[in-house]
């Protein structure tokens, strides 16, 4: 069985399509890819950003009271 890829509701068999039409359904895939693992990555730092911020905010709150909230959970 051949493999397809739809298109705007129209199923293409990849064996009929052109070296230059498969060409640039390599290139879409890729970016597919790209912007997946970049939306994974901004996941990731937004985690961390929220991480830092929460640390950072028990780091002030320490320095201002010099209560250690942080050992209050453990």
């Amino acid at each position: 069985m051949s493999q397809k890829i739809k298109i705007d509701g129209v199923e293409y068999d990849l064996d009929s399509l052109s070296q230059d039409a498969k060409a640039i359904l390599e290139k879409l895939q890729h970016t597919d890819k790209q912007i997946q693992d970049t939306t994974n990555l901004c996941a990731l730092l937004t985690r961390a950003k929220k991480s830092y911020i929460q640390e950072l905010k028990r780091e002030m709150i320490q320095g201002k009271s010099g209560v250690d909230i942080a050992s209050l959970f453990d």
